[in-house]
């Protein structure tokens, strides 16, 4: 039996649509994965099922042999075990890191709870702002001492929400790094929810893809990349191009190859710099407009290219 069980939950508010929709997943103990989605498509609302902090519909959680029980079915919602870190930081803004991030133990014995406390400052590079106070600090140290907090009562699981959306690229990449290394030491469970593939990919190479609260496709990134199941899950990469002529069938702009002499006519419409290439807009014969990449940044706005592709890279749906 997995670690973590996700069995068919179904999540409906009256007569709306379902925002959960017979979702199942199963989760290896100590594993990180990411779920990916865009907003609304029920992310959240599954992490709070897990959580224990939301009523389901209908379906089960389970951790290990233990059933997760909703608020209906327990007096106090939620679970020591398992730790939700949402978005927001919910610190408390006139208590030091020190004391936010021993809020939990706050009925612990006094050595351990300074033990832990120390263990937590230390483990997540604080120390030195142990006395601080929230609005003291950057977007990723307030979301450091978020996660401290939720690391406090030792817990089995962690349960990511969108934690980073507030955060700079830079901070972002420095975070992930950071917490990648910590999940590892600590040999917790890890559900990480984002609507960026670029954060996902950083973060673990497991992701789960989710739309329309319904799970589309698990695997790692380079199967999902190479076989999508649906055009949704393809377009998390990257966009498509549809093939003239071909009914519901693409090519990746990764994917074309760029020449002067030899391929398919196109008129370049526009460029735009990225950091690895050239992204060129064009024009086809037929009027359809794609994207290309011109890594060698030979072409320019008004150029005639020739456009080559791999067909066993083509994607149909």
């Amino acid at each position: 039996m997995s670690y973590l069980k996700i069995n068919a939950v179904q999540k409906e508010y009256g007569e709306e649509k379902p925002v959960l929709i017979n979702f199942s997943l199963d989760i290896d103990r100590g594993q990180v994965i990411s779920l990916v989605g865009e907003s609304g498509s029920g992310k959240s609302t599954l992490l709070r099922i897990i959580a224990g902090l939301e009523t389901k519909s209908s379906g089960e959680v389970y951790l290990e042999d233990e059933k997760i029980l909703s608020p209906k079915e327990k007096l106090v919602p939620g679970y020591d075990e398992i730790q939700l870190v949402f978005q927001e930081y919910h610190l408390f803004p006139n208590s030091t890191v020190e004391e936010n991030i021993g809020r939990p133990l706050i009925q612990y014995d006094k050595k351990y709870k300074k033990r832990r406390i120390d263990e937590l400052l230390k483990l997540l590079d604080l120390e030195n702002f142990r006395n601080k106070l929230p609005r003291q600090l950057s977007g990723g140290q307030q979301q450091k001492v978020a996660i401290g907090r939720a690391l406090s009562l030792e817990p089995q699981v962690i349960l990511l929400d969108e934690p980073f959306s507030s955060l700079d690229t830079i901070q972002r990449r420095e975070l992930i790094n950071e917490l990648k290394e910590i999940f590892k030491k600590l040999k917790v469970t890890v559900v990480f929810v984002t609507h960026d593939l670029d954060d996902a990919l950083q973060m673990t190479d497991s992701l789960v893809i989710m739309h329309k609260g319904k799970l589309i496709q698990q695997g790692s990134p380079e199967e999902i990349f190479e076989n999508p199941k649906n055009i949704y899950a393809a377009k998390l990469f990257s966009h498509l191009n549809l093939i003239p002529e071909k009914s519901k069938t693409y090519i990746r702009p990764s994917d074309v190859l760029i020449f002067k002499s030899t391929g398919m006519s196109a008129k370049v419409l526009e460029k735009q710099y990225l950091v690895h290439y050239n992204q060129l807009t064009v024009s086809l014969s037929d009027k359809s407009v794609w994207k290309v990449e011109d890594k060698k940044r030979e072409f320019d706005v008004g150029d005639r290219v020739k456009l080559k592709w791999d067909e066993q890279k083509e994607l149909s749906f």
